[in-house]
Parts: C-alpha cells; structure tokens; sequence
C-alpha cells in the first residue's frame, strides 16, 4: 500500500491512498482526512486503507490522476523527527573531514538527533538557502514511521512497530555544524527543513528488497543531472531500522507517526558513489589533494529516487532547486 498527502490549503493536507506505479490516486475515507489520524488509529486504519488501496490498483475504483507538484510531504508535520546515523562509512568519512576520530563505542551505540518536524518540505519545494559559503550539501536517506512504540522496546518487538517507509533529503549546511557541534549540544542553524519524496510505502511494497528490517535496494542521488551515487542501502548499514528505532525507546515511548532516519546511505564502495557531497569531496582529498565538487550552489537541481528489481520507481522522485532565501 502507498499513502500520501494531498495539499488542500491546510497545515496537514489530505490523506489519500495512491496506486502502485503512482499515477491514480483516490482519497482516504472520511473516517481518515490525515496522514496522522491514520497512524494514531493504525490497528484499525490500516485494513481500511489497504482496501481502498486494492480497489484503486486493480481499477474498481476511478482514480485522479497523479501530479507530485500537487501533493504536499506525506506527513507535512511529525510529532516527531529522529535521524540516526547507521552507515558507518558516512560517519567517519564527515569525522575525518573536520578532524574527528571515530569513537569505538559508535559501533554499537547508535548516533541520533531529534530533528525539527514542524516543518517537512514536499518533493518539488525549493531548498532555501541564505548563502552558498554555508557549505549546502543534500543527503539521501530512508525512514521508517511508527505506531506506537512503548518504552523499553527491544530490536526484536521494534521492528513490528514500523508500520511505513520513506524516501528524504536531510539537507545540511556543512560549514555551520562543526561550530555547533563544538559546543557540545548538536545541530540547529545546520540543518534546514527536510524534504520527502510523495508517498510512504508499507514495507511490504518492497517485497524480497525489505529484510532484517533493512532495505535491500539502492538510491540514485543526481545533481544537475549528473550521477552523485547510488550506493545499496542494504550494505554497510551497520543498525537495522529495528535497532534504531528501539535505540530511539530506551527509555521513553515513541507517539504514533515518529519518523526515524536512516542517516545518509553510504557504502565502504565508493566506486558506487555517493549520497551527499561530503562524502565526494573527502574521498576528492584523498586521491588529489583537495576538493574538486562543489557545495550545492543557487539554481543547482537536485534528484533522489529509489528504482525497484523491475525498474518502477518506489516512492517517487524528490526533485529540487537550490534558490536563495528572501527574508
């Protein structure tokens, strides 16, 4: 099943129920106007949709036709935003970059920051930006969504609480996080609204891809059209989604509608590229001495999408624009 959200003039949008290749889409019944009703009322929700979902696909049901332009982020506001960092590679890649050593005790203590979700950009919406010099990187991720998840949960019992996945770009500014992250207390300035591709997915839309509560898959990260990376996101991911979301429950509970990242997708690899350009730029160093891609600059298009085994796309595309911010 693939859920979305409709923009309709309000903060929280309208909840509808889009086929599998995404180009029909249906709304949700009345019982269920929002993203978020649903998932606090999934038990019951979930059945419902699923229904809807399968009279859409097999064409019992008439559907709108599909513009991403028209559809706002699936869950244009989270009570909750976590992004873990789970690819160990990207970790001590961007440690290395601002002259960090990589903790041991980091392979098995997950990192995670609680990231702003009162804001959550839509798959065509600009990446605003005050000024090139902050250093304007993309990161393709993955994330899970929850129910709710009691405190305490283990690994084994989390991952029955994700219940959908998604597609974002976790936007940094490279240049103003090594100042915060100086003063002990995380990001802020560094990170800017996160954008998500149209819909969430429920895992088993990936098929074989979704295991271990990881997703076997690529992601295809462009940038002006050229090819950034596409590393496996199955790969190297040294947490399962299971793990960080029980890392995120240790010691409260998660609401219904928690979204959990995965952190940038990065593979050992390189020759499979990258999903963020500090990553590029580092491994740049390394073979020449110094840089040669540049920061995401104004007007610079970004792509990120992930392709199933036949070549359909999972979540739609996100595709965006770099454009200066007018105060």
């Amino acid at each position: 099943m693939k859920l979305a959200t409709l923009r309709d003039g309000s903060r929280d949008g309208r909840l509808v129920v889009v086929n599998r290749n995404l180009t029909k889409y249906a709304a949700a019944p009345e019982a269920y106007p929002t993203m978020q009703s649903a998932l606090d009322d999934w038990k019951n929700a979930a059945p419902v949709l699923e229904e809807r979902f399968a009279r859409l696909q097999s064409g019992a049901a008439a559907g709108e036709e599909v513009l991403f332009s028209e559809f706002a982020a699936p869950l244009p506001r989270a009570f909750q935003w976590l992004d873990g960092s789970a690819y160990l590679n990207h970790v001590e890649l961007v440690r290395k970059a601002r002259g960090a050593k990589m903790p041991p005790e980091f392979l098995t203590d997950p990192l995670m920051y609680q990231g702003g979700g009162d804001v959550m950009l839509a798959c065509r919406d600009a990446i605003l930006a005050e000024d090139e010099s902050h250093g304007i990187d993309l990161e393709a991720e993955l994330a899970v969504v929850t129910d709710d998840v009691p405190p305490g949960c283990c690994a084994e019992k989390a991952g029955g609480h994700i219940v959908l996945l998604g597609m974002l770009n976790d936007v940094s500014l490279r240049n103003l996080i090594p100042a915060e992250l100086a003063k002990g207390f995380g990001f802020l300035q560094g990170k800017p609204p996160t954008a998500f591709a149209p819909v969430f997915a429920t895992p088993g839309e990936l098929g074989d891809a979704w295991r271990g509560c990881k997703a076997h898959l690529p992601l295809r990260a462009q940038v002006n059209g050229e090819r950034l990376g596409e590393p496996e996101c199955g790969e190297d991911m040294q947490f399962s989604f299971a793990e960080l979301v029980a890392h995120a429950a240790k010691t409260r509970p998660l609401g219904a509608g928690t979204v959990v990242g995965s952190g940038t997708i990065s593979n050992r690899d390189s020759g499979r590229g990258y999903c963020c350009i500090a990553e590029a730029r580092l491994i740049e160093v390394f073979k020449f001495g110094e840089p040669r891609t540049s920061f995401l600059r104004f007007g610079d298009r970004v792509k990120i999408e992930m392709l199933d085994s036949d070549g359909d796309t999972v979540f739609g595309s996100i595709e965006q624009t770099v454009k200066k911010r007018e105060d």
